[in-house]
């Protein structure tokens, strides 16, 4: 892996453009721009993932895109990765009235995982998807509107082997999600979530880890993940670094 920054955006781009193409969403997949748009109710994954724009470029290509996403009438976001130029397009895009800030885009190596403990009674098993469902609608992101379009798009992939699917339960209980994602020879790591009850007894981070011991099992050597500011500190325990940002800029046409 030449460029771990890279890594973490390449891998997080494809992780997007699968999830856009499976809803359906609109592509666009150009030399200066590529995105999905269209495909989920939720910003987060209506999204431009690449960008090679000239200064003279920029601005229509922002405004290309809220014109797309008011079309298909739903919000969406720019995910302004380490590559992706000019290199004031968050300033351009803050100025097209998008909001947002930073994710930390870490690294870890797969060969040595620490060992951080486990929680008692924490049993990680491949992922029934109700029970995922019910996890991320529990305490993720946009709550139940989000958990039931992610798990909607699993079910429609399937069986695709690029993707792996996690639950954590305590007592027969579901109480942590972890999603592994291959692509650019890396495997990324999303959707981690602990239902607010069961926090701050280590089951994020077991879970996670259990995660990147599967993904050396299957002959990977670096996990990559964009944390939250807040969720970094769990991931450094894991052996995670941070190599970049990836800033993530959302706009409504509500």
């Amino acid at each position: 892996m030449e460029d771990p920054a890279i890594a973490v955006e390449a891998n997080e781009a494809e992780f997007l453009l699968a999830l856009g193409r499976t809803g359906g969403g609109e592509e666009r997949d150009e030399p200066e721009i590529t995105w999905t748009i269209g495909g989920s109710p939720i910003a987060y994954h209506n999204c431009v993932v690449r960008a090679d724009l000239t200064p003279a470029d920029a601005d229509a290509a922002i405004v290309a895109s809220q014109e797309l996403m008011r079309t298909k009438g739903v919000p969406g976001s720019w995910h302004v990765g380490p590559s992706m130029r000019p290199a004031d397009l968050g300033e351009r895009l803050v100025g097209h009235g998008f909001e947002g800030g930073p994710e930390p885009g870490m690294v870890a190596d797969l060969p040595e995982i620490p060992d951080v403990g486990r929680p008692a009674g924490l049993v990680v098993e491949t992922a029934d998807l109700r029970a995922y469902e019910q996890v991320l609608a529990a305490g993720f992101g946009e709550g139940p509107k989000e958990a039931a379009w992610v798990c909607e798009m699993y079910r429609r992939l399937g069986d695709d082997p690029s993707w792996r699917h996690y639950v954590g339960r305590v007592d027969g209980e579901p109480v942590a999600t972890a999603t592994l994602f291959f692509a650019a020879s890396v495997a990324g790591i999303y959707f981690v979530c602990t239902t607010p009850a069961f926090r701050g007894r280590g089951i994020g981070t077991a879970i996670s880890r259990d995660a990147m011991l599967a993904a050396r099992e299957l002959g990977y050597a670096t996990a990559v993940l964009g944390s939250s500011p807040m969720g970094q500190r769990v991931y450094e325990r894991l052996g995670f670094r941070e190599v970049c940002t990836v800033d993530v800029y959302e706009w409504s046409p509500d």
